[in-house]
């Protein structure tokens, strides 16, 4: 695949991916789970939303855990063991308590909602620590096998995401069917056991078994990594403190952490549009080809434009394309002949498309951030600040929701919280200056040729 030699190991790896991708299939099933049998409201959903993502801001901390403390004599393959374990008994234990809520034995009140949002946390836990997992061993493969050699170390790359796209166009293709037809308990007793690939999985990473482990030289070795960590971790901060990379830190925040209304919009679409499952799960399909799409896009024509300009488009024509759900809230495109679902499905299209031209540069700018020597956990410490922004944007999402008083039947504000919502995405214009000026770099280096 994609010139890279197909070892075990490397199949573990594509497996690993995909079942990150497939893992979706419970996605739609779990909003629904929230909506009709714990009764939740759209404010309480982008909450709720927030804190399952908790366990991708700390992933720094799971490559200290696996590197320091080998579990059973192994630092990958346990803990990938440990990892699909804990999937599976959270999903398991989701399962168990839906399927009592809907007989009646257990109350959908608060507790529920509380063990509930514990278990989707737990089993969030285990798939981003076995996203560090695997790429921990991709980087090893890349410098030991590889050499560096960029181009299979990005053919690599390449085919882990395109695992997990694979794996997140079958989830759209089969999550809203199945929801509709069978109901969240049955997608919650299905994806039980996907994550138990990951521990099938495990035997097949090359890995040898670290022996006496209680060793006093074993013992040395786990001081000297300690020792080493606090000297990266020295030279992490130290990096985070330099103006060159602290600056774009804080534009990549704002970016990220202005408030979303798709919560409330998720509510708009099945309560007052009466949007099906099984519809919004195609729009789920829709979403992973065209993500697709806008990788294509930016990689054959906007790779090369610096991060100042495309950043900038982006946000403006975000502001103004993200007010297309406004047509949907007033019924506008029904006056101009479009249906409910083709408009959304179009929208969609649009702004899926443009949201992954938007993340691509986040990725390109944090690659460029990171100095020599601390590439790996600096790398893990941008994307952590990264998923916790887009946390943050959920967050505030659902406090403008409740404070303008949209529930599940009242969306009387509705299409004040889009616009407000995406006239917020126009604030990082005023910091663009915070991003490193690539053309000036540029005119540099040929001043100086």
């Amino acid at each position: 695949m994609f010139n890279i030699q197909t070892t075990p190991e490397i199949w573990a790896i594509v497996l690993v991916y995909f079942v990150q991708g497939v893992l979706g299939i419970s996605r739609l099933a779990l909003t629904f789970y929230y909506k009709d049998t714990l009764h939740l409201g759209p404010a309480d959903l982008s909450l709720i939303s927030s804190i399952s993502v908790i366990p991708w801001v700390i992933k720094p901390l799971y490559g200290f855990i696996s590197d320091t403390f080998p579990f059973f004599g192994y630092k990958r393959r346990s803990y990938l063991v440990l990892s699909g374990l804990l999937g599976t008994f959270s999903w398991s234990l989701l399962a168990f308590l839906s399927a009592s809520i809907d007989a009646g034995s257990i109350q959908a009140d608060s507790f529920a909602t509380i063990i509930s949002v514990i278990l989707v946390t737990m089993s969030s836990l285990g798939i981003a620590f076995s996203d560090v997992l695997v790429d921990a061993i991709i980087v090893n493969k890349s410098r030991s096998i590889y050499n560096n050699d960029q181009d299979k170390a990005g053919a690599l790359q390449s085919i882990c995401w395109s695992s997990s796209s694979i794996g997140a166009i079958l989830s759209g293709v089969f999550s809203g069917t199945l929801v509709q037809n069978f109901g969240s308990t049955f997608v919650f007793s299905i994806t039980t056991l996907i994550p138990l690939i990951i521990a099938g999985v495990s035997g097949l990473i090359e890995e040898e078994k670290i022996t006496n482990t209680y060793t006093d030289n074993n013992q040395l070795n786990k001081v000297t990594t300690i020792q080493l960590l606090k000297t990266q971790m020295n030279s992490v901060w130290s990096a985070l403190s330099q103006k060159t990379i602290l600056s774009p830190l804080i534009f990549l925040i704002l970016w990220q952490a202005t408030p979303s209304a798709g919560s409330a919009l998720f509510y708009f679409e099945v309560n007052n549009l009466g949007f099906q499952p099984e519809f919004l799960g195609r729009l789920g399909l829709v979403s992973s080809l065209s993500s697709l799409v806008g990788i294509m896009i930016y990689n054959q024509k906007l790779k090369s434009i610096p991060l100042r300009t495309i950043f900038k488009w982006t946000c403006i024509s975000g502001a103004i394309l993200g007010m297309t759900p406004l047509m949907l809230v007033t019924h506008f495109n029904r006056q101009v002949g479009l249906s409910d679902k083709w408009f959304a499905i179009g929208d969609d299209i649009i702004l899926t498309v443009l949201g992954q031209i938007a993340f691509m540069p986040i990725l390109v700018l944090a690659a460029k951030l990171c100095p020599s020597g601390v590439e790996a956990m600096l790398y893990a410490a941008l994307m952590s600040v990264n998923n916790l922004s887009g946390a943050m944007s959920g967050l505030l999402g659902g406090i403008l929701t409740r404070f303008m008083g949209i529930t599940e039947h009242n969306f009387d504000n509705l299409s004040q919280l889009i616009i407000l919502c995406n006239l917020s995405g126009l604030l990082p214009l005023a910091f663009l200056k915070l991003l490193p000026d690539e053309n000036n770099n540029k005119n540099k280096d040929i001043n100086s040729s």
